[in-house]
């Protein structure tokens, strides 16, 4: 089977190893002339991006490159991006790498023709219609790691770096108006990225199949989303050539990202100011949370859950799945605590007010308190 396709679903994408090559094609079909590269600053320095940089030079796009892209992209980081963005004389933007350079890329062309302040557009009710559509830049995505999907994503997470709060910016316009996922792009991951980016996209998977909303579409996309996770991120994760397993790793990502749709919840609430306070990596943090949230939410989940199991093939149910997920974790060198990962347990009051107010609770299948949060905090501490 070829793992080569043009898809319109949920926007353009032009999939397939080598179709990196297609990066002006894709930027002559979203009206963009002078594109700005917008990418983190450990990515800017690799040979994948100077490679990107010399297939626009060479078809007269320039060589604008942005890269002051913290792990965590805030509204500094913003700030300076569009700087750039406007002094270069740019009309759109290549968002370039995972999932902080995709969402700072998208924030850059959102808020280049803005008025009003970021924070004006989280995502909160109808808060969107605030912007002025018309002025938003357009955005050509390629992603080079498999795990957040934002690619495929109308939003972006910035962190505020005053409050240590990471707030969803949301606009339907937001939505990439080509990507090229080219899994050629992955080879190059280290391990525990291939395994923290894996495990964000199974955690988004996991969250929206068992989110409460009714949305079958992203039911089903989430449910095989999970087995290409399963099937093919331990693969991965053994041989980081293994082209075919980078490729559905890949589509893994964007399921996830089209399946949240339905929602998220606790797994996303905490993991969010675990990033934001502590700086830790998003996926990594997901998959730390998950089995404790697993089974904070078993009684709601445990049907859903028991038909997911055999249909990934997993013995058990529910109590199998959840297994698998804590067995799927330490194979891919997951600390088993949020201490691990730089969280201090004296904060767990404060890393539970924030929780409460993240935008992902109301995905949750139960209903949460802060006090929830503060068990679940300790049981992952």
């Amino acid at each position: 089977m070829s793992l080569t396709g043009n898809w319109t679903y949920p926007t353009a994408i032009r999939f397939g190893a080598g179709r990196i090559k297609e990066l002006p094609a894709a930027c002559a079909e979203a009206g963009i002339t002078r594109p700005l590269l917008v990418t983190d600053r450990g990515l800017a320095e690799l040979p994948v991006t100077a490679a990107a940089l010399d297939i626009l030079e060479a078809s007269g796009l320039g060589r604008g490159l942005f890269a002051e892209v913290d792990p965590n992209p805030n509204e500094r980081n913003l700030t300076a991006g569009i700087e750039a963005f406007r002094a270069g004389g740019h009309d759109g933007v290549v968002a370039f790498g995972g999932g902080s350079g995709l969402d700072l890329g998208k924030m850059v062309a959102f808020m280049s023709g803005q008025t009003r302040p970021v924070w004006d557009f989280e995502d909160i009710d109808d808060w969107w219609t605030r912007a002025d559509a018309d002025a938003i830049a357009p955005i050509v995505a390629v992603p080079t790691t498999a795990g957040t999907g934002s690619e495929v994503g109308r939003a972006s997470v910035i962190t505020n770096a005053k409050t240590h709060e990471k707030k969803i910016i949301f606009h339907p316009r937001v939505l990439p108006r080509v990507v090229i996922c080219d899994p050629e792009l992955t080879i190059g991951m280290p391990r525990a990225i291939t395994a923290g980016t894996g495990l964000d996209a199974f955690a988004h998977c996991v969250e929206a199949f068992s989110s409460p909303h009714y949305h079958p579409m992203s039911q089903g996309i989430a449910l095989e989303g999970m087995r290409l996770v399963k099937e093919y991120l331990p693969r991965a994760y053994a041989d980081g050539t293994d082209i075919e397993a980078r490729a559905h790793m890949m589509s893994a990502a964007m399921m996830g990202s089209t399946a949240f749709q339905k929602g998220l919840g606790a797994i996303h609430a905490m993991s969010h100011p675990i990033g934001a306070v502590f700086n830790a990596h998003h996926g990594t943090t997901n998959a730390i949370c998950m089995p404790a949230v697993l089974a904070f939410n078993a009684d709601s989940i445990r049907e859903r859950f028991d038909m997911a199991a055999a249909y990934l093939g997993i013995e058990g149910g529910f109590d199998g799945f959840r297994a698998f997920v804590q067995a799927l974790n330490d194979q891919m060198g997951i600390p088993r605590t949020l201490s691990e990962v730089g969280a201090d347990p004296a904060r767990i009051d404060e890393l539970a007010a924030m929780a409460i107010e993240d935008p992902s609770c109301g995905g949750n299948p139960v209903a949460l308190t802060v006090e929830d949060f503060k068990v679940l905090f300790r049981r992952c501490m």
